[in-house]
């Protein structure tokens, strides 16, 4: 059985700070880190993707937190084909995603920006989050080669958020894709009811890690405001029904990363202080009621990974400074 780590895409958000859950004496920068740390294991960088990573900050990450502890680093925007702004760009270059010479200066300094993570063991993955825009076909596919040259031997994780990549008909060249350049795939839990909706399907193409990341179920995902997009309290039904999904990867996958991105207020926390007691309790009455509602229906064509070594089994969350758009 594969190690489980539960945190948030946000330990800094304004939200989360003005609702009291970290306690007085402990909200500075330091003191937030490390409050967090000691009740997740995992976190997710999302101010990565509004801005490229300094190494100060990433050594100081390393620093306050303990061992064990990992950062999810969600990749710049100009790297995934996101808008970006002139103004966030270094050394006055223009965002210019087809300008070698930028893509060259980009890949470098956010690699420079991680490496103190790398080195110190707390990268737990770098997210490639792709936009609704990008489809298969060859020009992605080309794209995705070409980030794979570019970050060979870091550990990566890709989530899509066209659908398409995971309709039947095309889930198992999707997977055959990303464990061809080694990526894992992220899984999601958001809204079944939006045309846009990705499915909530399951698939391992990494034996090293599987990531599941929780957007909330808010109907207005693609056209509210960022409080009504992740405006979203799971309860523990919602949250029972991922516990055989989420056990099932822990026993193809070295580790499983469980992610809370709905975060207004305290309500990513807690549902991440949720997921890690229910994970705690073990299988349960609760696990085989779950296991009977409807589910993922696993991605097709890619063989059964080989079990990894077993680790201990953790529970854990975390969450980053600025929100991208999910």
């Amino acid at each position: 059985m594969g190690q489980i780590l539960v945190g948030t895409c946000s330990w800094t958000d304004r939200a989360l700070v003005g609702s009291g859950w970290y306690p007085p004496g402990r909200r500075d920068a330091e003191g937030r880190l490390r409050h967090y740390a000691e009740r997740f294991g995992v976190v997710e960088v999302d101010a990565s993707y509004y801005a490229l990573p300094g190494e100060r900050n990433s050594r100081l990450w390393a620093e306050r937190t303990p061992d064990g502890f990992v950062f999810d680093v969600k990749a710049f925007s100009l790297l995934t084909g996101h808008p970006t702004r002139d103004a966030v760009m270094p050394d006055g270059l223009r965002a210019e995603h087809r300008d070698p010479a930028v893509l060259d200066q980009v890949w470098a300094r956010f690699a420079a920006g991680i490496e103190p993570l790398r080195e110190a063991g707390r990268l737990g993955s770098v997210l490639f989050q792709f936009p609704p825009w990008f489809r298969p076909g060859q020009r992605a596919e080309a794209f995705l080669r070409e980030c794979a040259e570019r970050t060979e031997g870091w550990p990566l994780a890709v989530e899509f958020r066209h659908p398409s990549w995971w309709e039947p008909g095309q889930a198992g060249a999707t997977c055959a894709l990303l464990a061809g350049h080694g990526m894992a795939a992220v899984a999601v839990d958001m809204t079944q009811k939006l045309a846009s909706s990705v499915p909530p399907v399951t698939p391992v193409t990494s034996p090293r890690l599987s990531v599941v990341r929780f957007h909330g179920r808010s109907t207005a995902w693609g056209t509210g405001s960022k409080e009504d997009r992740f405006r979203h309290a799971y309860g523990e039904d919602e949250l029972a029904e991922w516990l055989p999904r989420v056990r099932r990867l822990a026993e193809r996958t070295e580790q499983v990363h469980v992610l809370f991105n709905n975060c207004c207020g305290d309500a990513a926390v807690s549902a991440a202080e949720t997921m890690t007691r229910l994970l705690d309790d073990g299988p349960s009455t609760r696990d085989v009621a779950a296991a009977r509602l409807p589910r993922a229906r696993p991605a097709p064509g890619v063989p059964p990974t080989p079990d990894p070594r077993p680790t201990p089994a953790r529970s854990s969350s975390s969450s980053t400074p600025r929100r991208a758009a999910g």
